[in-house]
């Protein structure tokens, strides 16, 4: 059996947000503008798909520099149209600034599927429909992680310095 390591928060869901993003909106400008529209500093994305007018995403590669041997390879644009299959994700905070980390799918127009993580400023809609909800009790942040020596995901509960930790 492995080892269980897990930092987590316990909350729950709050008010919920349908929206359409309208062409030539940013997804994740449009996101969190949405968000802050709406007084949400933190939510997941429950649901979110489209299409994009480009996309621009990273995903790992090996990497012998980094603490656990992957990074992020350099922005990869592939240019629409572009079908936007499914992404998912969550509305952060770091340094009191939005930061949201979001994974998708999509499809170009031979039908070759890609994704990986989005980057804010490289996606332009031509429509996304998008339900997020906010999260209550809790608050998600970003933040510098020794262990991997990038920024993750730190979901800690309100009042709390510290996530909750599972360890076995």
């Amino acid at each position: 059996m492995s080892k269980i390591r897990v930092n987590f928060a316990v909350g729950q869901l709050g008010k919920v947000v349908g929206a359409r993003l309208v062409y030539g909106t940013d997804l994740l400008e449009g996101i969190e503008e949405l968000c802050k529209t709406n007084g949400i500093s933190s939510a997941t994305i429950l649901s979110c798909f489209g299409s994009f007018q480009r996309s621009g995403f990273v995903y790992l590669i090996p990497n012998e520099d980094s603490p656990i041997g992957v990074g992020y390879n350099n922005l990869i644009v592939k240019e629409g149209p572009i079908e936007f299959l499914q992404g998912t994700g969550v509305v952060c905070q770091r340094d009191g600034q939005f930061e949201t980390h979001f994974h998708g799918s999509i499809c170009d127009q031979n039908g070759n599927i890609f994704g990986g993580h989005f980057i804010k400023g490289e996606n332009p809609v031509i429509t996304v429909d998008l339900v997020l909800a906010e999260t209550m009790e809790m608050e998600f942040r970003r933040q510098f992680d020794e262990e991997t020596g990038a920024n993750q995901f730190y979901p800690v509960e309100t009042n709390k310095e510290t996530p909750n930790q599972l360890l076995k």
